[in-house]
């Protein structure tokens, strides 16, 4: 698959997508870059702002197998991945394969479950497989994680620890539409007593699993040249450096960065990566695997205001 093929994908991709879904371009495309550099994305945001909807729709236009656990706080990690089940008739255990057996795991109010059902998913993230009493079970390679969460609740909820937070190549905030938005969202939503499935929006499959895994490839072979890898490496170096955060980003983060900038140069038909498509993932990549320093949360710094402050502090290759 050529770079323009990649592009041409990714642009009839948002064009189902758009067909359910009013607006949330950035986010469709942070998890077209998630997709093509096999990464996964935690949305984060008020009720009923779409973010089902997007994941189901963008599932459904990709032609990935889609799932969807709904965590709730009595959940077990038996729940997600599965179990061996005694059979009586046959006086044998048979395996029982849980709903993380999909393509796209659309992972809602992941922060309602405890952390050990949280833990569950670490393999999974990382390793795409499962073990369930001692047997490794392969998960699909184009396996992807898209996670939510309410902010806005405070209890019965269990924050992610750092180190799934980790896992999550993207953190997108996901806000309320803008008036004209919301408007369009009235008109064609309103009186549809289907609006949560995408087919009844006419969202078609515009992919399969040799285009996305061609796609990748092509995604993995682009031109990353030193300057750039250079910037990158000052970017996440940076975060160390700073007063107002306590804890900064990790290796990992700089080795994701450079995969999924070559995917958002990918999808703009570029076979090399510039400084801007740097630019423009770092905040989304970023804000999930900062944790600010105690002085800057007495002074109300937030995360996005310190990497926007690095990102800005940083000189970018010409």
């Amino acid at each position: 698959m050529t770079v323009e093929e990649v592009r041409s994908l990714g642009e009839a991709i948002r064009s189902e997508v758009a067909k359910a879904v009013v607006g949330q371009e950035e986010t469709v495309q942070l998890m077209l870059v998630a997709l093509f550099s096999g990464g996964h994305i935690l949305l984060e945001g008020p009720p009923g702002t779409a973010k089902t909807l997007v994941a189901h729709s963008f599932a459904r236009a990709v032609g990935l197998d889609f799932g969807r656990i709904q965590f709730t706080p009595d959940l077990m990690p038996g729940d997600i991945i599965g179990a061996n089940l005694f059979n009586f008739q046959t006086s044998t255990f048979t395996l029982t394969r849980g709903p993380i057996f999909t393509e796209l795991l659309l992972a809602d109010e992941i922060n309602r479950t405890p952390p050990k059902t949280q833990a569950a998913l670490l393999e999974a993230m990382q390793e795409r497989t499962v073990t369930i009493d001692g047997e490794s079970l392969a998960l699909s390679p184009r396996f992807m994680v898209v996670a939510t969460q309410n902010p806005i609740e405070q209890q019965g909820v269990y924050p992610l620890p750092e180190a799934q937070l980790d896992r999550f190549l993207f953190k997108q905030k996901v806000d309320y539409p803008s008036a004209e938005e919301e408007r369009r969202i009235i008109a064609s939503h309103g009186a549809c007593k289907t609006s949560m499935d995408p087919a009844e929006w006419g969202v078609e499959r515009c992919a399969d699993a040799a285009a996305v895994a061609a796609a990748i490839d092509t995604v993995a072979g682009l031109r990353l040249v030193d300057e750039v890898i250079d910037y990158i490496t000052d970017l996440v170096r940076g975060t160390r450096e700073v007063a107002d955060l306590q804890t900064g980003a990790s290796p990992r983060a700089g080795a994701v960065l450079a995969g999924a900038a070559r995917a958002r140069a990918a999808l703009d038909g570029r076979d090399f990566v510039i400084p801007d498509d740097v630019k423009a993932l770092a905040p989304a990549l970023l804000r999930h695997r900062l944790i600010l320093s105690p002085a800057a949360e007495i002074n109300g710094r937030a995360v996005e205001e310190v990497v926007t402050d690095i990102i800005e502090a940083i000189e970018a290759p010409r």
